[in-house]
């Protein structure tokens, strides 16, 4: 089989546009994560200063009310949890369900909203350290 200039670029070219594909997926993701965060969240948070709710920069992987500087009910500084997707979900669908006598009333019932929020939260880790 003979191989010529045309085909290996070709190839070549199929091959960069595979390996492209889960990149623009990440960032499509990325994208909607943050539009949904500045839609759904940021009534209440920020991610760089406390407003109602406390900054969420760096929250994937904190502990629940931990966050200098911040007045967190006494339920949520009680409550032990580590804020990781699980959590996060939960929280999300039902905060009163997962720390009863906390000050968050909001609830985000779509799951792919929630998962997409929470992939953004997660990214936002990286971009703090």
């Amino acid at each position: 089989m003979k191989l010529t200039i045309t085909s290996c670029l070709s190839v070549g070219l199929a091959l960069l546009w595979i390996l492209a594909q889960p990149n623009r997926g990440q960032a499509a993701e990325g994208e909607q994560g943050k539009e949904l965060f500045e839609r759904r969240c940021s009534g209440c948070h920020s991610l760089d200063k406390d407003k109602e709710g406390p900054r969420l920069q760096g929250v994937y992987g904190r502990a629940a009310g931990s966050l200098p500087g911040f007045e967190y009910s006494d339920a949520l500084k009680a409550s032990h949890l580590n804020w990781d997707a699980d959590t996060l979900d939960r929280w999300l669908t039902d905060p009163e369900q997962v720390v009863p006598g906390n000050d968050m009333a909001f609830r985000l019932v779509k799951a792919d909203e929630r998962a997409a929020i929470i992939a953004f939260l997660k990214a936002q880790r990286a971009v703090e350290r």
